[in-house]
């Protein structure tokens, strides 16, 4: 199967190109540096996005890296000389810095009255640094895995044409027509239809039918297809992240690989099949897994790789947001759970069922109760009910369960967790206060809610002043007639409007008190020598050379278990590994 490749391998450069006049006229005057700066220069152009650039600081000190004797003013000018000169397109070139500089203006002036807190702009500074030294990859695997892909999705297209005599049994029209036709009417071919339909019974065709549509419909490879996209030459990725790419909670957000979203890791074994997909040994592949698609769609984290030599040393927080929802509302027997056992999920069954927690272990049949327990304790944090529920339970251990009995255990969670409820009520009165009375208001220590305007902006702000001196920003507050908050939201489509309340709003709070525990904690890895090379919200992933990576991850689960000053009394724990290639462990 083909694919649409960014750039070109090569470009075309006659044998004149030195003696061009307008070549010339820019060596005569910068020297022989500038041919090298012209070559390199057009080689980005022509690799990157096809014909064109966006030049930048960023671009300038990338093109200095890769010349040996070339500094970067000089560089600057010798570009410059090109598009002077009609070497390079000058109206682009000046049409885009005159928009760029434009717009960094306009949004200047709008936000000149929110100042950002030089505690910020150092963080932004790392992240720069983070994401400048990037990710290695493995060109080998990445490769190996779109090569098995392609042939796998072949394989299947061939049987599935060879099944229903159809010549594209890819278009929904065409399926759907043969599968009525074969006793399954259904009304689509949507992921979730496929599947509620291979629950049912149907005949052995129209099966394998849906097995084959449900496999031909996975997107394993588009992971790789981004890998291999956005490594650079010296086989590294950049720029996975964005600062503040949440702009509700501040929080990171991914960028060409999405690494907060890659899919789990489930497989034992993960080096042997690291070996048979580099070997693109596919029969191997189907005759011990069976279904390549998914199998390729669980390695896509082993493709990222510490460069030779060194491992990943990988520390993940523990169950942070149960430990942060209770310190911001003083929860303290949650509290007392995490500075003692850790067994937050088994001490919540025990209160909710009234059962000894010390019968909640495997090979006792109290040990169902965990999972309910587990369940409720990451659902009901922000005011959800059965709907949160269901939806959080993806082992199935509710699936059997009624309504009403799930209702039940809503409100027993709810009894047990007092404090979590006041604090819901409390954040969400305190808003609609500041929203209606433009007067500041206290919520919970450390959380400040406050109205914030100017002359530059067309709405004013409702602010959520954090611990960490932070703030959270919704625009152009308002309290509706039924009582309910409000307010703008920026998306794709613009404008929105959005609404929030207790639950939610102690949902950002609580994530974003996170995104700041886990910056410290960045700050404190970096002061300790430890290269973070991505991290995944409460997840750090460093590339170290070491000779003692265990001693090394005890070491980091203890910068990371450090609470920051203004967290003063929250019990953080963190769990890692050490590994040669990135997974879920």
């Amino acid at each position: 199967m083909g694919r649409i490749k960014r750039g070109l391998d090569y470009f075309p450069m006659s044998t004149s190109f030195m003696h061009d006049r307008m070549v010339r006229r820019i060596m005569r005057r910068e020297g022989d540096s500038a041919f090298a700066t012209l070559v390199e220069t057009l080689s980005y152009i022509y690799a990157g996005k096809g014909y064109y650039i966006s030049v930048g600081d960023e671009f300038y000190e990338e093109l200095v890296d890769s010349l040996y004797s070339t500094e970067l003013d000089d560089v600057k000018r010798i570009i410059s000389l090109s598009v002077e000169y009609g070497l390079f397109d000058a109206g682009l070139f000046r049409q885009y810095n005159i928009r760029d500089v434009e717009t960094e203006r306009h949004i200047d002036n709008l936000l000149e009255p929110f100042t950002v807190p030089d505690f910020i702009w150092q963080q932004w500074r790392d992240d720069v640094r983070m994401n400048s030294r990037g990710i290695a990859t493995d060109a080998n695997l990445t490769s190996g895995a779109l090569w098995c892909g392609d042939q796998y999705s072949a394989e299947l297209l061939e049987e599935a044409q060879q099944l229903t005599g159809l010549s594209n049994p890819n278009s929904p029209d065409q399926l759907l027509a043969w599968l009525g036709a074969n006793g399954t009417a259904l009304p689509n071919l949507r992921k979730e239809t496929v599947t509620e339909a291979l629950k049912e019974p149907q005949s052995p065709v129209a099966r394998r039918a849906l097995e084959l549509r449900q496999e031909l419909g996975k997107s394993s490879l588009k992971k790789y297809d981004a890998i291999q996209a956005a490594t650079g030459p010296d086989g590294r990725i950049r720029g996975t992240l964005q600062f503040y790419g949440a702009t509700r909670t501040g929080r990171w957000a991914g960028r060409l690989l999405q690494v907060q979203n890659l899919p789990r890791t489930y497989l034992k074994h993960q080096d042997e099949v690291r070996a048979l997909i580099k070997a693109r040994n596919l029969p191997a592949l189907e005759m011990i897994y069976g279904d390549v698609s998914d199998l390729l769609s669980q390695m896509i984290r082993t493709a990222l790789i510490p460069e030779p030599g060194a491992v990943f040393i990988d520390a993940d927080f523990s169950a942070i947001e149960a430990r942060l929802i209770a310190w911001e509302a003083g929860e303290e027997w949650v509290l007392d759970v995490f500075r003692t056992t850790g067994k937050i999920y088994e001490t919540t069954a025990a209160k909710m069922f009234g059962i000894p927690v010390e019968t909640i272990r495997k090979g006792n049949p109290n040990y169902s109760y965990r999972q309910r327990g587990k369940v409720a304790t990451l659902a009901l944090g922000y005011q959800g009910g059965v709907g949160a529920m269901r939806r959080m339970d993806t082992s199935g251990a509710l699936k059997d369960l009624p309504d009403e009995e799930i209702k039940d255990m809503v409100t027993r969670w709810r009894q047990q967790n007092p404090r979590i409820v006041q604090l819901w009520r409390t954040m969400e009165h305190a808003a609609k206060f500041v929203i209606n009375s433009k007067r500041g208001c206290l919520a919970i220590p450390g959380v400040t809610f406050r109205m914030e305007a100017s002359t530059t902006c067309p709405f004013p702000f409702l602010t959520m002043s954090l611990p960490s001196g932070r703030k959270l920003y919704y625009a152009d507050p308002r309290v509706t007639d039924d009582g309910h908050i409000h307010y703008r939201e920026q998306t794709n489509q613009g404008w929105q409007d959005s609404e929030t309340y207790g639950g939610k709003l102690t949902e950002n709070l609580t994530q974003a008190i996170g995104r700041d525990c886990l910056e410290f904690a960045l700050d404190n890895l970096k002061q300790a020598g430890y290269r973070v090379v991505f991290h995944i919200h409460d997840e750090v992933v460093i590339e170290r050379h070491t000779d003692t990576p265990e001693a090394d991850l005890e070491e980091v689960r203890r910068i990371m278990s450090k609470p920051a000053p203004w967290a003063k009394g929250l019990p953080l724990n963190a769990e890692g590994w050490v590994g040669e290639f990135f997974t879920k462990d």
